[in-house]
């Protein structure tokens, strides 16, 4: 006897269902009824474990999904526990009432096994996003039960009665609306399972109505029962002519075999047993990479990954790749994908995430996360917090163990990994505590150390102080009383600690930005046994000065900062009166010459005398103006900003310089200085091109006074 009625709608469970409806992707009610037919299935098998229900041995639990694309219609089709006339009136006539939750409830002392993936009665109705009508077919696991067929139009109205269902299981069937006619398209409902169930705890299987039968040959002894065989032959063996010792002949390839001609083993759309369900003692390296390619299609081999397995206070597994890159980090775009006991939710949840993590590949699977993430309910939402920190705080770890256990392979990863790291000590404090001491840091000779390791070179006193502003080098440089920086003279760097009259011990690591542009600074600072580490990557400034403000001793100053005392010959017994005199006397020339008296001139004997001209630009200075280029409107020319914290240093133990100093007033000083100020700042950095054609102009004019002198 058949029965109509209208739909309940409780009011307090409106607004959930509202949000079904407002789905922006319409295909996600395809991982809705997979879901449910997932849970039925895990339901019956858990009525099999606790003794109430037993699976027949030859039943196939699985998932069919059946696309009809000549009638317009999609079903998905279980295996699992059905429903009886109640079950199916409480459940789907009774709208957002959950039939997971009350089964979980009822035996949640009796198993604790598979999780129950969703609410089955509320993500049935996403169905009617595509479909003008919906028919559901089940029979219950219970004895005696009877098929029951319901059906409706997406109205408030329904009809149910008797059916005709000999299996027990549920099919629910979409009549397409005209809108949604691509989801009985074979190919489009492949894309949209592979996007949502690829890896769903069940096998599920997509088959076309009426599609021709397809079929395979396979060895007869690998026949099973539940294939069906078509034909059986004798494949008779094969050979291949091969030339040996200057002679034809046959060689058998393959042997005479009994052969079976059978209808195409179906294959499923998903792997139920993904990787991040194994413990990583269970793994293969080999696994790991084939598992990346799949999932990312990426067949370049990441660098390493962590596996992330965890029960206690929150249930969490997952995979992070650290892929192989050839770009800036900015441009870098990582994928996270998230699931719920392995039903897809989203990519890339900056709530969940760590957000620099999102720089990386990976999947993470939380079933105490909603199927339905809310961005506003997650941001306020303190458990969600506490598993970002916990994602982070595991990557923290396994980059630190490597670094103690796996240094050398740590090392050859670095340049790979560091913009990650960067960024996550940028973007998460706890992280950069944690990773302080496990970043590493390339000498211009190559070699890798830590900033404690940098910290703890041998003191060199004699190399400490320096004109104008320190050059940098990765050496400790520890500054005692009388002993400061002129840098940090001039700029009261040397703080005291609490009213105490003894300075405070600063400790100086210095570093490249350019090893092509910097090199005149390396090479004088590795003729005095100096060293420098190569921050070249866009992020190294901000990193630094984060680094700066979280350890107060630390300081980072750029190798053209200035000229350090190694370079500078203090036994040559220069006249300081005579000295500075001639400083005097060059900085009204090149004040002249340049067109700009905001340069400071400094004369100093430099050991190296083939060494002209140094360009120095204060740390403070430097980092001012490359803040304001960050800021700056497109465009605009940094000249502007002129030569703040400038200083050109030059060698008065050089030749060119000895004649500025002797021939201040001869008719070419002023082209002599141009070229040696020029030449001091292409030691630094690129001339702007107004000033590079005018220093090819002035090198033409020099070479040819030089050739009319040879020649003379």
């Amino acid at each position: 006897m058949g029965k109509t009625g209208s739909l309940t709608i409780n009011s307090e469970n409106i607004f959930p269902i509202i949000k079904k409806w407002m789905y922006s992707d319409h295909d996600i009610f395809a991982r809705e009824l997979v879901s449910n037919g997932c849970d039925a299935i895990t339901k019956l098998k858990k009525l099999d474990i606790i003794g109430q229900y037993s699976i027949p041995e030859d039943k196939d639990m699985e998932i069919r999904i059946t696309v009809d694309p000549e009638n317009k219609k999609v079903s998905f089709s279980d295996t699992g526990l059905g429903m009886d006339a109640d079950e199916v009136e409480e459940y789907i006539t009774q709208i957002a009432f959950s039939g997971a939750t009350a089964f979980l409830d009822k035996y949640k002392d009796k198993t604790n096994d598979d999780q129950i993936i969703g609410h089955f009665g509320l993500g049935f109705y996403s169905a009617f996003m595509v479909a003008d009508e919906v028919h559901i077919d089940t029979l219950s696991y219970k004895e005696g039960a009877k098929a029951v067929h319901w059906e409706c139009d997406g109205g408030t109205e329904y009809t149910m009665e008797d059916g005709d269902r000999t299996e027990v299981g549920t099919t629910i069937t979409l009549f397409l609306n005209e809108n949604s006619l691509e989801f009985c398209n074979e190919y489009r409902m492949r894309e949209v399972l592979k996007k949502y169930c690829s890896f769903m705890p069940t096998k599920i299987f997509l088959v076309k109505a009426g599609a021709d039968t397809q079929y395979e040959n396979i060895p007869e002894d690998e026949v099973t029962d539940k294939d069906t065989v078509i034909e059986k032959y004798t494949e008779e063996a094969k050979y291949e002519e091969k030339e040996e010792d200057g002679k034809k002949k046959k060689v058998e390839v393959s042997p005479k075999r009994k052969m079976a001609k059978i209808v195409r083993r179906e294959t499923p759309v998903n792997d139920p047993n993904p990787l991040w369900q194994k413990t990583p003692s269970e793994c293969t390296k080999d696994e790991y990479i084939e598992f990346y390619r799949k999932v990312f299609m990426d067949y370049k081999e990441p660098l390493f990954w962590i596996h992330l397995n965890m029960d206690y206070p929150f249930n969490l597994k997952g995979i992070l790749y650290f892929p192989k890159i050839n770009m800036e980090y900015e441009s870098i775009e990582g994928v996270i994908k998230l699931y719920n006991n392995q039903v897809f939710i989203a990519d890339n949840i900056k709530e969940v995430i760590p957000e620099f993590l999102m720089l990386l590949k990976g999947v993470i699977d939380c079933p105490d996360l909603p199927l339905n993430v809310s961005r506003s309910a997650l941001q306020n939402d303190g458990f969600v917090q506490k598993i970002s920190d916990y994602i982070s705080k595991k990557v923290a770890d396994k980059l630190a163990g490597m670094c103690k256990t796996e240094k050398e392979d740590y090392e050859k990863y670095w340049d790979d990994i560091a913009p990650f790291i960067k960024y996550g000590c940028l973007k998460d404090d706890k992280f950069c505590e944690k990773m302080t001491d496990y970043i590493l840091f390339k000498d211009i000779d190559g070699k890798y150390m830590t900033l404690p390791e940098c910290l703890e070179l041998p003191d060199k006193k004699e190399t400490q102080e320096a004109t104008g502003e320190d050059g940098e080098k990765v050496e400790a440089e520890v500054v005692d009383e009388g002993q400061s920086t002129d840098e940090e003279k001039s700029s009261g760097d040397t703080d005291k600690e609490d009213g105490d009259d003894k300075e405070k011990i600063r400790k100086t690591v210095y570093y490249v930005t350019d090893v092509q542009q910097q090199s005149q600074y390396i090479n004088m600072f590795r003729e005095e046994g100096l060293d420098a580490v190569i921050l070249d990557h866009n992020i190294d400034q901000p990193f630094i000065n984060q680094l700066e403000s979280k350890n107060e001793d630390v300081k980072f100053k750029r190798i053209d900062a200035g000229i350090t005392d190694s370079s500078i010959d203090d036994e040559g017994g220069e006249d300081k009166k005579k000295t500075e005199k001639d400083e005097k006397t060059l900085t009204k020339l090149f004040h002249k010459a340049l067109s700009n008296d905001k340069l400071t001139i400094k004369l100093e004997a430099l050991k190296n005398e083939s060494i002209s001209s140094v360009l120095t630009v204060s740390e403070e200075s430097r980092r001012m103006q490359d803040m304001m280029k960050m800021y700056s409107v497109g465009g605009m020319d940094m000249g502007a900003f002129g030569s703040e914290g400038e200083t050109l240093v030059l060698n008065s133990k050089n030749t060119l310089v000895k004649y500025l100093i002797e021939n201040k007033k001869g008719n070419d000083a002023e082209m002599f200085a141009q070229q040696l100020y020029d030449l001091a700042v292409l030691s630094n950095r690129p001339l702007a091109a107004d000033a590079m054609t005018k220093f090819v102009t002035r090198s033409n004019v020099i070479m040819q006074k030089l050739s009319e002198k040879g020649n003379a």
